[in-house]
């Protein structure tokens, strides 16, 4: 017997086998040798497995050794950090400014939609309250009175106002109210326009904010809408906006051609094609300008004539004067149909300047229009607020 290294490394007991017939003494030692060398055959085949373990595993080898004559079966421990936040790109500074910026931003919406919230409750609330004192006064007469012509005329009753103290319909007063509350919602959207506008948000951004301003005008035109069918002459007249802002109406709004006169020293520089866009606009705004407003005299005329066709004495004949009437009322129904088209006029001029401006001179632009009316309505308070010097007796 005796031990022979295998081609893979491992260690082998060979036994030699005796002859056919023949009888080996055995010595004591024998069995000591045969034990010996059974034993370092296993401890070579657990030095092999061990070089195996460490082979494929080498951390877990490397954290615990084993002890001699002795393996571990010993998995390897993998780190898990569920953590957020840990990771290199989010360490990095730039990352985390970014990522305060937007928790900044996220802060101040939250604010700003409480805020919003609060101020159309307010809202509400006013308007639940004009519309019981609109009822109240509908209840004791303002807007009813049952004497004078009109009652004998049978027209008392049928909701047409006859001055008095406020000398609105109820048309009027709803119009009167829902222009406060756009008001209120236009103050709003002018500062974050302006707001977005000093951040030098991206073009695609600040769009958004733009389109939501024009939609708010598009809103304007609905709500005029209204007044237009319910009472025509109170939108004409102007007694909803400033003393101010009242010398420069046209049939119920601004004039388009002035504004966009106005606009021309706040959205420079101008490409040579915008030029040409913005003045063919201003021209195209200032002819319609001119043949509505020639229109709407041939109709003041032709209504004073109507009006005057017959003798002004009394007792007039009334027959004659009823017909004359009807044919003032046919004619007046036209008046509606100017103020459609100024209306239309002013929001086509709005739209067409978006395409011809860019993004940000169109912000600009808005923003322009907007602090030109403030400064009247605040010219018109100062005006009304003004210190007079003492009448003489």
């Amino acid at each position: 017997m005796h031990v022979e290294p295998s081609p893979k490394g491992e260690i082998s007991l060979v036994l030699s086998p005796a002859p056919v017939g023949s009888k080996q003494p055995r010595s004591p030692d024998h069995h000591h040798h045969q034990q010996a060398a059974m034993e370092e055959l296993a401890g070579s085949r657990r030095q092999q497995e061990h070089l195996h373990l460490q082979h494929h595993q080498p951390f877990a080898a490397a954290a615990e050794p084993a002890a001699p004559g002795m393996i571990k079966d010993v998995k390897p421990l993998a780190k898990k950090d569920h953590r957020r936040g840990t990771s290199t790109a989010e360490r990095d500074p730039k990352t985390l400014r970014r990522l305060a910026q937007n928790r900044e931003a996220a802060r101040k919406s939250r604010l700003r939609k409480k805020a919003y919230i609060q101020q159309l409750e307010s809202s509400r609330i006013r308007l639940a309250q004009l519309e019981q004192e609109l009822h109240t006064a509908r209840a004791q007469g303002v807007f009813f009175p049952n004497s004078g012509i009109l009652a004998d005329q049978g027209v008392a009753g049928k909701g047409v106002p006859i001055g008095g103290i406020d000398g609105l319909s109820s048309e009027a007063a709803m119009f009167d109210v829902e222009y406060g509350r756009w008001q209120e919602e236009h103050y709003r959207l002018m500062y974050e326009l302006r707001a977005a506008l000093q951040q030098h948000l991206p073009e695609g951004e600040l769009q958004m904010y733009v389109e939501s301003c024009l939609a708010h005008h598009d809103e304007m035109v609905g709500i005029k809408e209204g007044a237009i069918k319910g009472d025509v002459f109170h939108l004409i007249s102007g007694v909803w906006r400033s003393p101010a802002e009242r010398c420069f109406l046209w049939l119920g709004g601004f004039r388009p051609s002035e504004v966009i006169k106005m606009l021309l020293s706040h959205v420079e520089p101008l490409t040579e094609q915008q030029i040409v866009g913005v003045y063919g606009l201003q021209q195209s705004a200032l002819e319609t300008e001119e043949a509505l407003s020639q229109g709407l005299e041939a109709l003041y005329q032709s209504l004073s004539d109507t009006v005057v066709s017959d003798a002004l004495s009394c007792p007039s004949n009334v027959s004659n004067y009823m017909g004359q009437m009807a044919v003032a009322m046919n004619k007046l129904s036209t008046l509606e149909g100017f103020v459609r088209q100024a209306e239309n006029l002013r929001q086509q001029t709005l739209h067409r300047l978006h395409q011809v401006l860019t993004t940000r001179q169109m912000a600009r632009s808005l923003l322009a229009v907007s602090d030109y009316f403030h400064r009247l309505r605040t010219l018109s308070s100062l005006w009304v607020t003004r210190p007079r010097a003492p009448q003489e007796q």
